[in-house]
């Protein structure tokens, strides 16, 4: 009696209703969110802190969660090598270890490690800006790999892979010429790529042009997954536009751009799309708008397709048809857009700022100031109506999600002693717990 009663009580706890995998860098909606609850809003290094778990070296990649498996990659300086890891979620114990190849770096306080891994419960892929692309079983048996390399980009490369319906989708946009001794000296081209995940061999490869220019043409953002009106796409952004794409050819199906009608050489862009309440989040690079891009469009999509933009940026801009709310704080040069319980919130790295948006019209409903000395890289994550973010100098930043005023819950600092590593990984959450990568260590925080 008392095993049937316990079973009843496991199956009727919210906690186990809700546990939620977090199967890539992005969370299981893709949107930066989860739907799990009894996520802890008070924590330190000390409070909350269920296990704390040492790494081999940096990375800027979020840690991925299915069941009981942790996934994160490291760079391990003095060795010169990167790793593939897998820990034990309930207690950060390493379970295997695989060295992949030498990394590398660009001396800006990034490196080769900076993709997030993805897994879909079966298998667990990782990528590297050296071109590596390599597939585990849970168990730690490799299963492919394969290099899609070289790359023709000024930074260190950065793209996270999508694995989505039987598909591993790599998106590849890069210059056209080689630089710095990077990429194919006879050109480059920009791609989306899809791969059977279980071989590692290709299903599709879709050029993706564009008329971009130099260092405009680098992305370092992430394919996302989406339907609407029963039509299934995959959306990128870079290259001075954002386009959706079939899933079974890659065909492109539209394209709307740009945010750089003067094609400004050295706009590289770095957030991924964000998608909610029938648009998408295409956010332009340093102070550039935010446009909101109506979903459902076909082939060449003009200023008309837009729901609004959020600021008026120069004359080009001005001519715009969509709404304007003119806010030039609603930007973002490296985070990208967090889309939770029906609201955006767009987290302006650089002023420290933390914006919750309305999607209809792209009105603030409240901005707020995060404070700290450092600046944001990291992607807004959100679950159980709080907001989670992370600073260089390692601050996590808890803000209250909704409502009409900011209202900040709680601030923590977990930067490595003596460690001078630049922060940039998101908040990863899963199974009721928060995953905070540092440098050199990774907390598990819960009630």
């Amino acid at each position: 009696m008392k095993c049937l009663l316990l079973a009843a009580t496991l199956v009727l706890s919210p906690f186990f209703l809700l546990a939620e995998n977090w199967s890539n860098w992005r969370g299981p909606a893709h949107n930066n969110s989860s739907p799990e609850k009894g996520i802890p809003e008070k924590f330190s290094k000390t409070e909350n802190v269920k296990w704390t778990t040492e790494l081999p070296g940096a990375s800027a990649a979020t840690p991925v969660i299915w069941g009981d498996k942790v996934f994160v990659t490291a760079a391990e300086k003095t060795a010169g090598k990167q790793f593939a890891l897998c820990l034990d979620r309930q207690s950060g114990k390493e379970l295997w270890r695989a060295q992949i190849s030498d990394f590398v770096s660009d001396g800006q306080g990034s490196n080769s490690c900076s993709p997030s891994p993805v897994t879909d419960g079966k298998l667990v892929v990782f990528f590297f800006g050296t071109g590596d692309l390599v597939a585990f079983d849970f168990a730690g048996k490799k299963l492919w790999d394969r290099n899609i390399g070289p790359f023709a980009f000024l930074w260190t490369f950065s793209t996270s892979p999508l694995l989505h319906d039987g598909r591993l989708v790599m998106q590849v946009l890069q210059r056209d010429t080689a630089v710095s001794g990077r990429g194919k000296p006879t050109g480059n081209e920009s791609f989306l790529m899809s791969l059977d995940p279980v071989s590692g061999k290709d299903q599709w490869r879709q050029v993706r042009s564009s008329n971009a220019k130099s260092e405009s043409l680098e992305a370092f953002s992430t394919p996302v997954p989406f339907t609407h009106n029963g039509r299934k796409e995959f959306v990128i952004v870079g290259g001075d536009c954002i386009t959706g794409h079939e899933p079974t050819t890659g065909r492109e199906l539209w394209r709307w751009g740009t945010w750089n009608p003067t094609q400004i050489g050295h706009w590289r862009l770095v957030p991924s799309p964000t998608i909610g309440a029938g648009v998408i989040l295409a956010c332009g690079p340093k102070g550039a708008p935010v446009y909101a891009v109506k979903a459902g469009g076909t082939g060449n999509l003009n200023n008309q397709s837009l729901a609004w933009q959020s600021h008026v940026q120069n004359t080009e801009d001005a001519a715009t048809t969509a709404p304007s709310p003119n806010d030039k704080d609603l930007t973002t040069d490296v985070p990208t857009p967090l889309f939770y319980e029906g609201k955006f919130y767009v987290l302006n790295g650089t002023k420290k700022k933390l914006l919750c948006v309305n999607p209809a019209d792209g009105k603030v409903i409240w901005s707020g100031d995060l404070g700290g000395k450092s600046v944001f890289q990291c992607s807004p994550t959100a679950a159980d109506g709080k907001i989670y973010m992370m600073n260089f100098d390692g601050d996590v930043s808890v803000v209250k999600a909704g409502g009409t005023e900011f209202k900040l819950l709680n601030s923590a600092n977990f930067k490595d002693d003596g460690d001078g590593t630049r922060l940039r990984s998101s908040v990863a959450i899963s199974q009721g717990n928060l995953y905070v990568r540092t440098g050199t260590k990774l907390f598990c925080l819960g009630k």
